[in-house]
């Protein structure tokens, strides 16, 4: 079995978070391989990036997850590691990478119910819930008033 590290993003936009349609069929969250000498890190930003033309910053760690599949490419069983970060991103414009089929900002309740994995329904879950802790823990940026 080939074992794969990835990183991926928890990517909200107030209470809505991306999500994107694969095609196997599948709703997922934007991730991808670590290439050799890459930070999870940077990888995760550069993947989202990547996958849906997002720029993002990411805010803290939203944990690991592991799957394994059947690669129809490979013609055998893979294991994706993933550390996935909880990320924040100003707007919500995105360009899908050709593989996907669908995919945007969603509202947080709704994209649980949309994503097929139960592993990333429950991280969605909980990241959402460690931003908006995070978000109070951090005042808004104001600009400065000139007096």
């Amino acid at each position: 079995m080939i074992v794969r590290h990835c990183a991926g993003g928890v990517v909200f936009y107030a209470n809505k978070v991306l999500i994107l349609k694969n095609d196997r069929g599948e709703w997922t969250l934007p991730k991808g391989r670590i290439d050799e000498g890459e930070l999870a890190y940077d990888s995760a930003i550069q993947r989202v990036k990547a996958e849906t033309g997002v720029d993002c910053r990411i805010m803290d760690v939203a944990g690991n997850t592991m799957y394994e599949f059947f690669s129809r490419s490979r013609q055998q069983q893979v294991c994706n590691a993933i550390a996935w970060y909880i990320m924040e991103t100003d707007s919500t414009d995105y360009i899908l990478r050709e593989d996907f089929s669908e995919g945007g900002f969603f509202k947080v309740k709704q994209a649980i119910e949309m994503l097929t994995h139960s592993k990333e329904k429950s991280l969605v879950d909980i990241s959402y819930k460690k931003y908006k802790e995070l978000k109070k823990a951090v005042p808004e940026r104001t600009p400065a008033v000139e007096g």
